[in-house]
């Protein structure tokens, strides 16, 4: 339970998965936690990462500002910071909006399949659904370029807590990188292995055990904060929607009908903290953002209008409290 004797709340970020769109409506979430709560992202006691939020965590927890972030989002040049000088073309650096032809040689994991068939009650549908799909054969070298070039050599982060969600892709469990009860990695590499998309990017190898997103586990995995000692969460998730809009398109319903189970998922780990007694505040994309993505999130073409859609309508939120975007809990 929280020490509620503190002077000063112990807080947590949960950073979710949500590809490039994701991402850029991440930093426009984090500036308004910044702006309308007081909170400096860089200062809460525990980051969690997964998938994009993995990258945003990396950076986060190098010291990156939220506002070098916003203005690296935007293309405007950074003087000061770890990502000083650090030239990043974001609609290309993970290889575009459609995924390259994957590696046609049966199911990505047969030992995944396997353990589904044992544990399978136990997992996650899409746990089980990413040991089907074909191995990717996208590069996630540039994201791991990256965080090699904001962390200091031989260091797992500058961040004393930093963790970095993936899934082990033989045995089906979540791995979380960073803990003390996690396999050792290079944080470049962990990043990789959280990013790895099933069917669309390599699966990361670290130790001769193979990793994929952590997002094939959860988009959130804000649970892993349940015994870490904290009266604060705050859930910044791309995937997760407490409103939606109205798409034409199938494929875009699909991924909003996707989204309402992400939805529900972060929701059962929400009452898992709340009953550690938690506070917990959920920002997760609204009507106008969702207009904004579309039904791709790895779809560059649309970041800038999502990351300043973002800007206006997280501030919104939490100033409003109570909106349908926003879960103030515990």
């Amino acid at each position: 339970m929280p020490d509620l004797t503190r002077s000063t709340p112990r807080r947590g970020l949960v950073l979710g998965g949500g590809g490039v769109l994701g991402g850029a409506w991440a930093v426009g979430a984090l500036q308004a936690i910044e702006e309308v709560r007081g909170i400096d992202p860089r200062e809460f006691d525990v980051i969690v990462g997964t998938s994009a939020g993995s990258v945003l965590g990396a950076l986060v927890g190098a010291g990156v500002s939220i506002e070098s972030l916003r203005d690296h989002q935007r293309g405007e040049p950074i003087t000061e910071g770890p990502l000083a000088g650090y030239l990043w073309d974001y609609e290309t650096a993970t290889g575009g909006r459609r995924p390259s032809m994957p590696r046609l040689r049966g199911p990505g994991s047969v030992r995944l399949m396997a353990s589904s068939l044992r544990h399978g009650l136990k997992m996650p549908p899409t746990a089980v659904l990413s040991a089907f799909m074909p191995v990717g054969n996208g590069s996630l070298e540039r994201v791991g370029h990256l965080i090699d070039a904001i962390t200091p050599f031989g260091e797992w982060s500058p961040h004393p807590a930093l963790w970095v969600v993936a899934m082990d892709y033989e045995a089906g469990h979540r791995v979380v990188f960073g803990r003390e009860d996690a396999p050792s990695a290079s944080l470049a590499d962990a990043v990789m292995a959280s990013c790895a998309i099933p069917g669309w990017f390599e699966p990361v190898t670290i130790d001769q055990r193979t990793y994929i997103d952590g997002g094939a586990w959860s988009a959130t995995s804000a649970d892993v904060l349940a015994g870490a000692d904290l009266d604060e969460v705050y859930v910044v998730a791309p995937m997760v929607s407490f409103e939606t809009d109205k798409p034409e398109s199938i494929l875009t319903r699909l991924e909003r009908r996707w989204r309402e189970s992400v939805t529900r998922r972060c929701e059962s780990e929400v009452e898992e903290l709340r009953g550690a007694g938690i506070r917990v505040t959920v920002l997760g994309p609204g009507r106008e953002d969702l207009e904004a993505m579309g039904g791709n999130i790895m779809d560059g073409r649309r970041r800038l209008e999502v990351l300043e859609t973002s800007l206006r309508t997280s501030r919104s939120a939490l100033e409003q409290g109570g909106s349908g975007r926003l879960a103030d809990t515990g």
